[in-house]
């Protein structure tokens, strides 16, 4: 499960990354805009959002896509090498990445293997998104401010 949440984080990275400067940024406000209104909208004002950008930009998804696979062998091969104070090094590292860029769909919570918290994101995400935002921030600035050791208990 760890490794498909990190698919799919790592997918997402790639795809804003090649669409950074473009119109996505101005959809992405709009539809934060739409965030704070009706849940129901909101959905579906996303789910028409992605479609237009997929029709609009297939090219980019599919090269998102083919880079999605090698990028999230080599992360998860990068933190399952090494001594075992290494690996947790490598993977707070890349939980505190995830907290700030993917934060709000949960994605560094899934990474650790925090199915159940990784599902309350995503809830809160859909209830009201700003507040989830700030609290994913706010995780990385924990994984950012604790030790190793810390954060090898955490897990």
């Amino acid at each position: 499960m760890r490794n498909l949440a990190l698919a799919i984080g790592v997918f997402i990275v790639v795809l804003v990354a090649l669409s950074f400067g473009e119109k996505i940024t101005s959809e992405l406000f709009i539809w934060l805009s739409h965030i704070t209104g009706m849940a129901m909208h909101q959905l579906q004002d996303l789910t028409l959002v992605m479609q237009r950008y997929v029709q609009a930009n297939w090219g980019k998804v599919l090269i998102a896509l083919a880079l999605t696979v090698p990028i999230s062998l080599w992360i998860s091969r990068q933190s399952q090498q090494g001594e075992p104070s290494d690996r947790i090094h490598k993977k707070r590292k890349i939980a505190i990445f995830l907290a700030v860029f993917l934060g709000w769909l949960g994605i560094h919570r899934f990474y650790l293997g925090q199915i159940g918290w990784g599902l309350v994101y995503i809830v809160i995400f859909y209830l009201f998104a700003p507040l989830i935002v700030l609290i994913s921030w706010i995780d990385a600035l924990r994984y950012v401010l604790m030790s190793d050791e810390d954060f090898a208990l955490r897990l």
